[in-house]
């Protein structure tokens, strides 16, 4: 019997829903509705039975859950938005596993008889009595203070609950915030704050969603390195994390997550980590037969832009300083030609954002020319803190930036489409998440004409997928435009997607930094690396940065010979 389209749409509490009994998957409603707000999609009838949670009528769906093993590091690997976190709330008893049945919720009882057979059996009976217990880091670290307060020092040394918290206060470097409050700390020194504080509670499984926000490489490493040092005492340990560089070093396992985000998400079956993030990349799961995106996302193995196919010199800049209370920042001097993206790499508190307001003419130097301001040359900024005072949606603040540019073809397919904006144009700018507003960011800044854009950490909060076609995007524009970027990033392998060539900053972070000339991508790489004292390699398959073990004989090997980034 055909069902009509009216007869598919029921309401509840005065909201419209989709009858999914009735809905024959026509895509009227999904092509008729102005917002873009609809998907339906069909999935395989076999999926039904493995659904650990739905949140409601309408709304997502996660398919499957990860398969934590003491002693063992699983890393999670997906998009936003297709589940990640719902895992992780599950797994660490914040939200109940419903197994689909929203209107009428499972009990204990009947959840642990579901997984009967599997490790989330036991699991699960462990969480219901109480005796497993979990520590979980969230993912929103700029919340705590909202719900925490007082000193660093006293906070930690109240729920330090196995005995080593100076051992982990000392690694994570918080002695210049132990006396500090809460509210007064930085992402960066929150965020290693949480994870001190997951780490010093006695549990047995930890959980940790996006760990590196906020954090350079050197405290990225740091803190996998503290991570996985649980897995000594065997411990079982989950992470959701988008570097890639940060989860190979710190997992042994890998879990994928793919599906539509906001609509369903479905966990893959355990790989090992180099396997698992390589399937991930492939964008194929060989043991399911599934292939979740069309394309494979590929690597360049030698700097993306030879030295000699760079144009004309767009700035030469002569050596600045900036002065501070208690911080000064030295600019050596340098250049940057047509076509060229310019990564900036360096710790936190090192002078990079002071460098990139110094090129926008926000701040004026102490010593030396402003360089761009003296060239008249015209420049789009990128702040770190994306500020959402503009009132109005997100089509009308690209309207007003791109001017003539937003109704033509090459917008819309080279930078709407590639930074997943096209669904957000209807909503108002002060209603996005994380991610949804730094991709608009990235967009308005790039909808500028203009000879310098400058982008500060423009992966914040996005996941692999997003910060790679981000990159990409910044690439095309520079290119199409013959203007130049400079680019701050703490991701690594983003770092090797987008730059040309790369700006090291080195010294002591919050006294004294330096900005050295921009240098080709190896040289860059070898000079940072071997401030950090990591080594990378290169995947044969995918061609990927790896980070080394420390200790291993690949290693040694390359610091031995001085190749900290990868040898050919």
């Amino acid at each position: 019997m055909v069902r009509s389209r009216v007869e598919a749409i029921r309401f509840e509490d005065e909201k419209p829903m989709i009858s999914e009994v009735l809905c024959t998957g026509c895509g009227i409603c999904v092509k008729k509705c102005p917002f873009k707000a609809i998907s339906i999609v069909n999935l395989p009838d076999e999926l039904e039975g493995e659904c650990s949670h739905r949140f409601g009528p309408n709304a997502f769906k996660l398919f499957r859950l990860p398969t934590p093993s003491p002693g063992v590091v699983l890393g999670l690997l997906g998009k936003n938005g297709t589940g990640k976190t719902t895992a992780l709330k599950v797994l660490s008893g914040e939200l109940k596993p419903n197994l689909g049945e929203y209107v009428n919720p499972p009990a204990w009882d009947e959840i642990i008889e579901h997984y009967r057979g599997s490790t989330l059996q036991a699991y699960f009976q462990g969480i219901a009595e109480g005796s497993l217990k979990v520590a979980h880091k969230p993912q929103y670290v700029d919340k705590i203070p909202r719900v925490v307060e007082g000193e660093v020092g006293e906070i930690l040394e109240k729920i330090d609950e196995r005995g080593r918290l100076k051992k982990i206060s000392k690694h994570l470097q918080l002695d210049v915030v132990w006396e500090r409050r809460l509210n007064v700390l930085s992402g960066g020194e929150l965020q290693r704050v949480a994870i001190a504080a997951a780490l010093c509670r006695d549990a047995d499984v930890y959980l940790f969603d996006e760990p590196s926000s906020y954090l350079d490489v050197e405290q990225r490493i740091r803190a996998a390195k503290a991570i996985r040092s649980l897995k000594d005492d065997g411990k079982t340990v989950i992470v959701a994390e988008h570097d890639l560089a940060v989860l190979d070093y710190l997992s042994d396992q890998v879990c994928v997550f793919y599906g539509e985000p906001g609509v369903y998400g479905i966990v893959s079956h355990v790989h090992g980590v180099r396997v698992g993030i390589n399937i991930y990349l492939d964008g194929y799961i060989p043991d399911e037969n599934v292939r979740f995106r069309r394309e494979p996302i590929l690597f360049h193995v030698k700097p993306p832009t030879p030295e000699l196919m760079a144009g004309e010199p767009l700035i030469v800049w002569e050596e600045m300083e900036k002065t501070y209370e208690g911080f000064k920042l030295t600019v050596t001097g340098g250049e940057v030609r047509r076509g060229q993206v310019i990564g900036i790499l360096g710790p936190n508190g090192i002078g990079k954002t002071t460098f990139v307001k110094l090129l926008a003419g926000i701040e004026k130097p102490d010593a030396g020319e402003p360089p761009i301001e003296s060239n008249g040359l015209e420049v789009s900024y990128k702040p770190q803190y994306i500020s959402t005072d503009f009132e109005g949606t997100v089509e009308e603040l690209l309207r007003a930036v791109s001017k003539e540019y937003f109704t033509s073809s090459w917008y819309r397919s080279q930078i709407i489409r590639p930074l997943n904006v096209e669904s957000l144009l209807d909503r108002n700018v002060g209603e996005l998440s994380g991610g949804e507003l730094q991709r608009v960011a990235v967009a308005a800044c790039l909808s500028r004409k203009a000879d310098i854009y400058l982008l500060d950490e423009p992966s914040a909060y996005l996941d692999v997928e997003e910060r790679l076609s981000t990159a990409k995007t910044i690439r095309r524009v520079v290119e199409e435009h013959g203007s130049a970027a400079f680019v701050v990033e703490h991701d690594i392998i983003t770092q090797d997607f987008t730059a040309d060539r790369l700006m090291i900053f080195t010294g002591k972070p919050g006294v004294h930094g330096r900005a050295n000339e921009p240098t080709n991508l190896r040289e860059g790489m070898n000079l940072f690396l071997k401030e950090m004292g990591i080594t990378f390699r290169r995947d044969p398959k995918t061609k990927r940065p790896r980070v080394n073990k420390e200790g291993s004989r690949l290693d040694k090997h390359q610091k031995a010979t001085g190749q900290y980034y990868y040898i050919e």
